[in-house]
């Protein structure tokens, strides 16, 4: 299974949030404006990460927030958010967080296999940082897409 596709409005480019909670609740907006949650999901991923800490942080400068499917998900969904000022989520190694991934799948097995997917996207170690420095959505897709600009 590929990747969801990234539209213009699955991306949002140096956004402002003051704390984990906020850059979060943005990747939420931002799945909820591309149609692939509703308003209720960023609620659920949050609520992930205070049950289970910060295991989104899942590289130096990123995060992958998400939830179990449900019937908040509409379709599958990815968004990506960039910020302007990093984030600390509490995580040990991989804190401040720059990028925010927000990843909504509508079945379990889809989920695994996004995961995997996103992996070999940041298997280049200069993804994250190109991403936090990209100031086009264009920019963005294709670092998603696994190209370059």
């Amino acid at each position: 299974m590929a990747l969801p596709a990234v539209p213009d409005e699955a991306v949002e480019i140096h956004a402002t949030a003051p704390d984990w909670r906020s850059a979060v609740n943005l990747a939420g907006l931002v799945l909820v404006r591309s149609g692939a949650t509703t308003p209720d999901y960023a609620n659920e991923m949050i609520r992930m990460i205070e049950e289970h800490g910060p295991y989104v942080v899942i590289a130096p400068g990123l995060a992958l927030a998400h939830a179990r499917p449900g019937p908040e998900v509409l379709a599958d969904g990815l968004a990506i958010v960039t910020l302007a000022e990093p984030v600390n989520f509490g995580h040990p190694h991989n804190d401040p967080v720059r990028v925010v991934l927000g990843l909504a799948v509508k079945s379990a097995d889809a989920h695994l296999k996004t995961v995997a997917n996103l992996a070999n996207v940041f298997n280049d170690s200069n993804a994250i940082q190109a991403l936090a420095a990209a100031t086009t959505v264009a920019e963005v897709q294709a670092i998603m897409a696994g190209g370059s600009e």
